[in-house]
């Protein structure tokens, strides 16, 4: 409890803070939203090798960071063209973490340009510099140059599984239906 009275409970690596509403008699709680200073921002080391300044988010509720190219000279990516853009950025993220690469929504709509392997993950045990694999599904040559935003990181915890091998699974209403078995619409 801290001084006003509010429970603190931890959840995995956060805090909930759980106020109890005034005047209730039957301990009925409600959530209160705690600000960065109150839960404390999650501290990710960084290196920045590039010439560009270092990921800020962009709002107070963004998820994510914006990434950079960090390049010599433009990238032209053609129709269907691959191509792995450096950012210039090395992490050393917390143990039980992991860093997310995922597309810009921008880009993806206005030019077919997104990421190939998204999510790409970032382990927290990698220590190598962050690159971002673009992929250009649009109809027309599309130019990556130094300093353009071309992904956002986004840093979550991660759980670690334990898995038991199993003569038979337990049936779920879903059973063996994959792709499509909803239906198209």
């Amino acid at each position: 409890m801290d001084r006003k009275g509010t429970k603190l409970l931890p959840v995995d690596r956060w805090t909930v803070r759980i106020r109890p509403k005034s005047g209730s008699t039957r301990g009925v709680t409600n959530f209160v939203p705690m600000n960065e200073t109150e839960r404390g921002a999650l501290r990710v080391r960084l290196i920045n090798k590039g010439r560009h300044p270092v990921p800020e988010y962009a709002t107070a509720q963004s998820a994510g960071v914006d990434l950079r190219a960090n390049l010599e000279a433009p990238v032209v990516l053609a129709h269907g063209e691959r191509a792995l853009i450096p950012t210039g950025l090395f992490l050393e993220l917390p143990d039980g973490t992991e860093a997310q690469v995922r597309p810009r929504s921008g880009l993806a709509f206005k030019h077919g340009v997104t990421v190939l392997n998204s999510p790409g993950t970032i382990d927290a045990d990698y220590r190598g510099e962050v690159g971002v694999l673009l992929v250009n599904l649009g109809t027309t040559p599309f130019t990556v140059n130094d300093g353009e935003r071309i992904a956002q990181l986004v840093v979550a915890p991660h759980l670690r599984a334990s898995f038991e091998e199993s003569p038979d699974l337990r049936a779920s209403e879903r059973g063996t239906g994959g792709f499509g078995h909803t239906g198209t619409h």
